[in-house]
């Protein structure tokens, strides 16, 4: 009987083994081209742990909105179909307020500053400030300082009265074009071209590698390079799944997102 107790054992030991050697996958979706700062810093984290940890962790990014768009991205997070994201700070309105800080207009003057407030002790609590949401904070990625478009030029303030703006989903965005008199339109970023060639909008407000990337300077025959605000990311994961991962290897994890973060937030400062 014991051999047979044994082969058992065995048995179980070399199954239990195999559901342990299984990779953890992180699902790495986002709404943008791979040649943005985003873009490139969701392929450099893919390196990354694939080169440092083979075999145990394993990374599939989705750029373009291919897997979820701008609408349903937070909610598939909350729901653990994907587990990371780097939606811009704006979108995350629904979830607390607080965040919307970066929304408001020529509170920065450039990156520098941005980075002076992120790294401060209010700007990494920030991070963790949606937690009850089953939402955590990893670190902020820079895209830029936002630059206005638009069907005519844009050399004073009244010059935007009666255009459509495209906006992001945010309260303050809003307010921020109805006191110049004009008009917000909230639209999906993979939306964003078809809705300025066509009309739906005449501007909206965006990052010059979003701007160029998107090729919005071939249907916005003017920019202003006016530096109004920023537009930054805050990569995100699900709580629980992020919390369930191995404390050493969710380390080694963190340790290759700071690495990454160095690198995205340097090529948007260039």
């Amino acid at each position: 009987m014991k051999p047979i107790i044994t082969l058992a054992g065995l048995v179980l030991a070399l199954t239990a083994t195999a559901v342990e050697a299984e990779p953890i996958v992180i699902k790495f979706s986002h709404v943008v081209a791979e040649d943005t700062p985003k873009g490139k810093g969701a392929l450099l984290f893919k390196k990354l742990v694939e080169e440092r940890l083979p075999g145990q962790v394993t990374v599939e990014v989705y750029p373009n909105s291919t897997l979820f768009g701008d609408a349903n991205e937070l909610e598939a997070l909350a729901n653990d179909e994907v587990q990371l994201l780097a939606p811009s700070l704006a979108k995350f309105e629904k979830y607390t307020k607080q965040v919307q800080v970066f929304d408001l207009p020529f509170l920065f003057d450039d990156l520098e500053a941005v980075n002076r407030f992120q790294k401060r002790a209010k700007g990494r609590q920030l991070l963790r400030s949606m937690e009850k949401e089953n939402i955590t904070g990893l670190a902020y990625w820079h895209n830029g300082m936002k630059q206005l478009s638009a069907t005519k030029a844009l050399l004073q303030p009244s010059d935007a009265m009666g255009l459509a703006f495209r906006i992001q989903p945010s309260a303050v965005l809003e307010s921020q074009f109805a006191q110049v008199g004009a008009a917000t339109k909230k639209i999906p970023f993979a939306e964003v071209y078809t809705s300025l060639q066509n009309g739906t909008v005449q501007g909206a407000e965006n990052p010059w590698s979003n701007i160029y990337s998107k090729k919005m300077h071939t249907v916005q025959p003017y920019i202003t390079e006016s530096n109004h605000g920023v537009l930054d990311y805050m990569l995100v994961s699900n709580t629980r799944f992020w919390f369930g991962i191995p404390h050493q290897l969710r380390t080694e994890l963190e340790g290759i997102i700071d690495e990454d973060t160095f690198e995205v937030n340097r090529a948007a400062e260039e």
